[in-house]
C-alpha cells in the first residue's frame, strides 16, 4: 500500500503551491486501490482544506503512517520525520550553503530524498517542475516592469487575476511599443516566456536580423545554447560537452547588449558557466537593456547584476549601472531587475495542476511499482546515505 502524505509547507516565506490538487488526489484513490492519501491541515495552500475534504481526502496532522511524503519547498529541519521517503525541491544539488544543515539533518534522520529537480529523462531533460508557469509570470512581470519604467503602457499584476485564463483576457487590446526582447533558454521556462510573447503579439525574428535592424513593432529573438556559448578553443558548441565542461566555453551574448531593451532569461546556470556579460559592460553608453526579467534567478549567475531575490510583493529592484549597487527601481542611471524565486506562486492553482499531472504521469506509478531508473537517478539520499549518483556531494555532506 502506498500511503501518500501531502505535507504542510513550512519554509518562510510560505509557499502556496501543492504537489497534488484535490481532483488529482480523488483520481488516484478512486482508480488505484493500493493508494491512500492524507493531507496535513494548512491555511496557506491555494486549495483549501475544505476542497480536499470535498474530494474525499482525509485532513490530518499526523502523517507518521505515510510512506511517501510530498512537499514543494525545503522542509524545515524541525519538521522532518525520521526514516521517511520525501519528494521536494531540496536545493542541495549545487552544494547550496544555505541548505547544508538541512542535508546534514536528513542524513542524521535516515531520510530518503528524491529531488524533483533531479527527475530527468535519459537525455537530461527535466520531467517535472513549475518552469512553464515561472516563465509565464516572469515574462508578464518583465513586460510590466518595462511599461512602468517608460510609461508607455500599463498592465496589472498577475496576482490580481483568478487564474491563467483570466490573465490571457487582460492582454486583449494591449499594444506594445516597438520594443526589442531577447528570450534565452530551451526548457519549460523559455516555453512559458514564448507563450506570453505570442499572446502579446510580439513577433519572433532570427538573431541575425535582430542584430542588423530596428523595427516599428515589438519583436523577440530566441537564443538557445549554441547561440549563447562557444568553445574557447574550437569555436563549436556541443550540448553534452558544455554541461560537462562549461568552464571551457565563452559567452556570445555581448553583441545583443546594444540591441536589446528587455532581456528575459530562462536558461539553466551553474557556477562554472560564464555570465552573459560583465558588470563593467553596463558602463558603456551603448548598453541598451533597461529591464531584465531573470526568471531562472541565480544570484550573480548568468545575469551578473542579479543581486539576489526580490519578492512577489515587490518583484523589481534597480541596479546602478556605474557602481553596481542596488537602488530603487525605475530611476535614471539604473537598470531594472525582476528576480523572484517563487514566481509560480502568482498562478498557484494552474501551476499546481500542471505539476501534479506530470507527477502522476511519470513518477507516482513507478514508485507504486517499486521504483525505476529515473527515480534512482533522482534519489540523493537513501536511508540517510548519499547514493552513488550524488557522491560528488560528499564534501558538502560531511559534518
Amino acid at each position: 500500500m502506498l500511503v501518500i502524505g501531502l505535507i504542510r509547507e513550512g519554509k518562510i516565506p510560505s509557499d502556496n503551491r501543492v504537489a497534488l490538487t484535490p481532483a488529482q488526489c480523488k483520481f488516484l484513490v478512486t482508480y488505484f486501490e493500493d493508494i491512500q492519501i492524507k493531507v496535513q491541515q494548512s491555511e496557506n495552500r491555494c486549495f483549501s482544506n475544505r476542497e480536499y475534504l470535498q474530494a474525499g481526502i482525509e485532513i490530518t496532522e499526523d502523517l507518521s503512517d505515510c510512506n511517501l511524503l510530498l512537499g514543494i519547498k525545503e522542509v524545515p529541519i524541525t519538521k522532518l520525520i525520521p526514516n521517511k521517503k520525501y519528494l521536494f525541491f531540496s536545493h542541495t544539488k549545487k552544494k547550496q550553503l544555505y541548505n547544508q544543515k538541512l542535508m546534514h539533518a536528513m542524513m542524521d534522520l535516515g531520510i530518503t530524498l528524491i529531488d524533483y529537480e533531479c527527475l530527468e529523462h535519459k537525455d537530461g531533460q527535466r520531467i517535472i517542475g513549475f518552469g512553464f508557469f515561472a516563465g509565464i509570470v516572469g515574462a508578464h512581470n518583465g513586460i510590466m516592469t518595462y511599461g512602468i519604467r517608460t510609461g508607455a503602457y500599463n498592465i496589472g499584476r498577475v496576482g490580481d487575476v483568478k487564474d491563467y485564463r483570466e490573465l490571457i483576457h487582460t492582454y486583449f487590446g494591449l499594444k506594445l511599443p516597438p520594443v526589442k526582447i531577447v528570450v534565452t533558454g530551451s526548457g519549460r521556462v523559455a516555453h512559458g516566456i514564448v507563450e506570453i510573447m505570442n499572446l502579446m503579439d510580439v513577433q519572433e525574428i532570427e538573431k541575425d536580423e535582430y542584430l542588423s535592424r530596428e523595427f516599428d513593432y515589438p519583436v523577440y529573438t530566441h537564443l538557445k545554447g549554441a547561440d549563447l556559448y562557444e568553445h574557447q578553443l574550437n569555436g563549436n558548441y556541443s550540448r553534452n560537452d558544455f554541461h560537462e565542461n562549461p568552464h571551457m566555453y565563452r559567452s556570445l551574448f555581448k553583441p545583443f547588449l546594444s540591441h536589446t531593451d528587455i532581456l528575459m532569461n530562462g536558461i539553466y546556470w551553474e557556477p562554472r558557466i560564464p555570465a552573459f556579460f560583465n558588470m563593467s559592460d553596463m558602463h558603456s553608453p551603448n548598453f541598451r537593456i533597461q529591464t531584465i526579467a531573470d526568471i531562472t534567478d541565480d544570484k550573480n549567475g548568468s545575469i551578473p547584476c542579479n543581486l539576489g531575490d526580490a519578492t512577489i510583493e515587490e518583484p523589481v529592484y534597480g541596479v546602478n549601472k556605474l557602481t553596481g549597487e542596488k537602488t530603487a527601481p525605475y530611476i535614471n542611471g539604473s537598470i531594472d531587475v525582476m528576480a523572484v524565486g517563487n514566481l509560480p506562486n502568482e498562478l498557484p492553482r494552474d501551476a499546481s495542476r500542471f505539476f501534479g499531472e506530470q507527477l502522476i504521469k511519470y513518477i507516482l506509478n513507478d514508485i507504486r511499482n517499486g521504483g525505476s531508473a529515473i527515480i534512482e537517478r533522482a534519489t540523493i539520499l537513501k536511508d540517510g546515505k548519499l547514493t552513488d549518483e550524488f557522491e560528488y556531494l560528499s564534501d558538502y555532506a560531511n559534518h
